[in-house]
């Protein structure tokens, strides 16, 4: 009689240890902070909207596979969805802009790719404005941002992070500038 206990216990722990899935992975757009943190806010770029394609809104990290292939990582998630992330990336890093007046920005992300082993683009239409919602664009621009990566989840976060500052850069400056001209993705 101990025996056929015996078996279904080691059947029921193998069953278990079958049914074990990897820990999830949260990552962030949102760089690490380094230096001062305790100066005050000058001025800053509102952020209006933010759109991305739906094949990538969602809280899993999504990646391109092949020529046609998406594949969505059930354990490598960002720490909000994606828009959510991006937001929050953004709203950091255009804080401190020292633009004059107020300013907003309307974000529209016509790609979002993450290729492990090669690069990760962003090809963004963006649309700055000044003063109340009833004014018209200071300026309508659209730029396509790749950094290459490595082949680790981490490496492609770091890559979108590092299109993500650029974005902002590019934002902060055309708000700066009088002439309202689209800076160039360097």
């Amino acid at each position: 009689m101990a025996f056929p206990l015996k078996i279904t216990l080691v059947t029921a722990l193998l069953l278990l240890a079958a049914c074990r899935s990897d820990p999830i992975q949260f990552h962030t757009l949102t760089p690490v902070q380094s230096g001062d943190h305790s100066r005050a806010i000058t001025g800053g770029i509102k952020i209006e909207a933010i759109t991305v394609p739906p094949q990538v809104d969602r809280p899993q990290i999504v990646i391109r596979e092949g020529n046609s292939g998406l594949a969505i990582l059930e354990t490598q998630w960002w720490g909000a969805n994606l828009v959510d992330e991006l937001r929050n990336a953004l709203e950091i890093q255009l804080v401190n802009t020292g633009t004059q007046g107020r300013q907003s920005v309307r974000i529209d992300i016509q790609r979002f790719d993450s290729v492990p082993g090669q690069y990760a683009l962003m090809d963004v239409k963006w649309r700055l404005r000044s003063g109340t919602q009833a004014d018209s664009p200071k300026i309508i621009c659209r730029s396509t941002l790749q950094t290459p990566s490595g082949a680790s989840i981490d490496d492609l976060v770091l890559a979108q992070q590092n299109n993500v500052k650029r974005l902002a850069a590019m934002i902060s400056q055309a708000a700066s500038r009088p002439g309202g001209t689209c800076p160039s993705a360097s």
